[in-house]
Order: structure tokens, then sequence, then C-alpha cells
């Protein structure tokens, strides 16, 4: 009972994942993104391990259709999972277990799944889809998670959402953003807070550690950008 958006942005390859359900601490076990390879995201009756063998298989430069096959026929339960992976060219592929029964299901395009199990109709990952594209233009996170946003406006799951995360990976082997509500009674708009919160910094965040005398104090750093902007 999950939906989730993945996706790779063209223009700076970077790699992202917004996603929810109703039970606790989703972030903790779905979402598997490795800067410049690519992702997988296992939901459903979720076997974490996944995750990491198809992150290796992507590593050895499987492509993300070939990643699904492998992972398909290594894992016994697979037709109670769902799972997606996005390759470092952009190339995506999903699989949805023959034991769903309520509208599970997901939009595959290049660059981009949407997807979700025991939802409330096809609307809400049509919406993440359309979202998707309609935010062109933002920056990968932001464009995400609006996604996720008109997934739950559309319907969400079935019995509704009480944890979600936002994740990204640009170059570097530590997160761009990596945003997590555990439990929450509206984890989405709880999450869209946080964000907001977050996105000025964004930027400073991921380049201090290389420069941090150069970057120097937050409110340094905020003040000139403001003076530059």
């Amino acid at each position: 009972m999950t939906f989730a958006i993945a996706a790779r942005c063209a223009e700076t390859g970077r790699l992202g994942v917004a996603i929810s359900t109703r039970s606790i601490a989703v972030s903790s076990r779905c979402p598997f993104i490795a800067p410049g390879l690519g992702l997988v995201v296992t939901m459903q009756r979720t076997d974490p391990r996944l995750g990491p063998l198809g992150l290796n298989l992507l590593r050895l430069g499987y492509s993300a259709q070939r990643v699904l096959d492998e992972i398909a026929a290594s894992d016994p339960g697979i037709e109670h999972r769902q799972v997606c992976v996005i390759d470092r060219d952009g190339n995506a592929a999903a699989r949805t277990g023959k034991t769903h029964k309520v509208w599970s299901g997901a939009f595959v395009e290049r660059g981009m799944v949407a997807m979700g199990n025991n939802l409330t109709s096809e609307k809400t990952a049509a919406h993440m889809r359309d979202a998707w594209h309609a935010a062109s233009g933002r920056q990968l996170e932001d464009r995400l998670l609006h996604a996720l946003e008109a997934g739950r406006d559309a319907g969400g799951q079935n019995g509704g959402q009480h944890s979600a995360g936002l994740h990204s990976y640009d170059r570097e082997i530590y997160a761009y953003v990596d945003l997590r509500v555990d439990e929450h009674v509206e984890p989405i708009g709880e999450l869209r807070r946080i964000y907001n919160e977050q996105e000025p910094l964004l930027p400073y965040y991921y380049g201090r550690p290389a420069q941090p005398d150069e970057y120097g104090r937050e409110e340094e750093w905020l003040a000139r950008q403001r003076k530059t902007g």
C-alpha cells in the first residue's frame, strides 16, 4: 500500500525518489540510490535486500530491464512485490506482482516511473505522472514532491498515508536531499514544509564539505547569495 515516483533528471543526471505509504518509516526500507549509476525502489511486502542487489547489478553495467529481470529471477516472493529500476542512461523498468488485486501498477517512461499498489484508483499514479510533466523546469526534488502531492490529492492509497520521504543524489556519495517523515497525520504536507525550509540551503550543505573555509557559516553564505541574487 505505497505510491512513489522515481526519476532521473536528464539535464543534471541527478537521481531521486519521492514515496509515501500508510505504515511507519517507508523511507527506511524502499528507496535505494547510487549516484551516477541509478536507483531501485522495492515496495509491497518489501524485501530491502533487493535494493542493494539491484544497485550491484547496475554497477556491473546492466540495463534497467536486465536488472529487473535478474531481481525477479532471484526472488521467490517476486509476485508479492512491486519494483522499479532506472539506470544511468535513463532507461526505466517496473514490475508489479501478480498477487496484487486492488489497483496496482506503474507508468513507465524514459527517466521516470510513477507507481503504486492498493491505490484508491489508477488516478493516483496517473496524476503523479501528469504532475511530473507539468512541473518541467523545476528542480528535480521540487518536481518529485509536486508529483507526490498530486498523487495524494488524487486519492492516494487505501487507508491513507502516515509516512513519506524525499531522496536524491547528485555526483557525490552523500545525498543531495534526504528527508523523512516517519509518522505523521499528514506526512506529505509535513515533508513539503521541511523541504521548503531546507531548500535555500541545499547548495550550501552540498558544497561545504569540499570548501569549508569558502562557504563559512550558514547565515554568512545566505547573506552572500542574497547580495549576488
